[in-house]
């Protein structure tokens, strides 16, 4: 079981990004770039979440941004709710499933049981109803992109 000094069963390691949800995602990454002077990022496109995405480096984490493809997907209802903004952010574990297996083990809501790839490696969603309404995705520290 993957525990910290403490005994909790999600021992973060690095915060590995924040991730903002968005109308436009060219117009914002070349916000970022003109204003805060990021470098130049491809777009993915990620079907089954229904987003654009990347990933843009700040000194020692990342930005991701993201943006709905599909108007009835979880991202363009998170902006029709809430508007454009910060939408999770991602902790990078080690051992991710034994992770998950420790958190569903002691009562934490996960969205997932099992890892799944993701934008930055292999990853795995806590449910905001355990987070006090944050959606947190912690990422595999031996997969995740940096």
């Amino acid at each position: 079981m993957p525990e910290n000094s403490k005994g909790s069963p999600c021992a973060a390691r690095h915060l590995n990004h924040v991730c903002i949800a968005v109308n436009d995602i060219e117009a914002t990454l070349g916000f970022y770039k003109t204003t805060f002077g990021t470098g130049d990022t491809e777009i993915e496109d990620i079907e089954d979440q229904a987003v654009k995405a990347a990933l843009v480096r700040v000194g020692g984490s990342q930005l991701e941004f993201i943006q709905p493809t599909d108007p009835e997907g979880g991202v363009a209802k998170f902006i029709e709710r809430r508007g454009e903004g910060v939408h999770h952010i991602c902790f990078e574990v080690e051992n991710l499933q034994g992770t998950l297996d420790s958190l569903g083990e002691s009562g934490v809501q996960l969205i997932d049981k099992s890892p799944r790839e993701g934008l930055s490696g292999m990853i795995g969603f806590i449910h905001p109803r355990s987070t006090g309404g944050v959606l947190i995705e912690l990422v595999d520290q031996d997969t995740a992109r940096r």
